[in-house]
């Protein structure tokens, strides 16, 4: 069976894996309604009542999937997070010798982002601005997925050759996060800027850019 999280118009890649979403389709509909309007509007601007209309359950229902809203929102992060992992390792198992590459496919994939209509910005960083306290469940999620992003980037560029790979990844990502602000202020050519940006970031840390 097939389920799908209709995000379409603002998702950064495709549909996240099944094993994040909900095991029945009612839990996987509610995701699907609190995804959109969560990206849309704002987390805290979207009411629990507001998400159980879209989704068109009842609270009983709602509640039985889903404890509190805050566990929605976390699942709503968790499944933005799988998916955009994914894609990223399916890039790397598609190009294992080509790490250069995989960061072109991810860079032109925000800027393509960035273009679609709906575009809100990165719900990660706005997540983290809405929930000031850094021990909420909602920031560990954001925080997890940031260490991944680091992570993940700093292993291509080991790879690449980068004579700083750790310091180059902090600041592709850095690079990643103003072009999302950017594109969201209505900068038509973030995601152009993004990738002179890239580039020069290799550069400046030592690995070949044409490769």
């Amino acid at each position: 069976m097939t389920t799908s999280v209709d995000i379409d118009p603002w998702a950064p890649l495709a549909t996240p894996p099944e094993s994040v979403l909900p095991a029945s389709p009612v839990g996987v509909r509610i995701l699907a309604a609190a995804s959109r309007l969560f990206y849309a509007e704002g987390i805290r601007a979207v009411s629990a009542d507001r998400v159980i209309a879209a989704a068109g359950v009842s609270k009983v229902t709602f509640y039985r999937h889903f404890g509190t809203k805050d566990d929605l929102v976390v699942a709503y992060l968790r499944a933005l997070a799988a998916t955009e992992r994914a894609a990223v390792e399916q890039s790397r198992t598609e190009h294992p010798d080509d790490p250069v590459g995989v960061l072109r496919l991810y860079a032109d994939s925000l800027g393509d982002q960035s273009c679609r209509p709906g575009f809100r910005g990165c719900p990660f960083i706005n997540a983290a601005a809405e929930y000031a306290d850094p021990e909420h469940p909602v920031r560990a999620v954001v925080a997890e997925h940031r260490e991944w992003l680091t992570r993940t980037a700093a292993s291509l560029l080991v790879q690449a050759g980068s004579t700083d790979p750790e310091q180059a990844a902090l600041e592709l990502v850095l690079a990643r996060d103003g072009a999302m602000v950017a594109g969201y202020a209505g900068a038509a050519d973030a995601g152009a800027a993004l990738r002179r940006l890239g580039l020069a970031v290799l550069s400046a840390h030592g690995v070949d850019s044409r490769a």
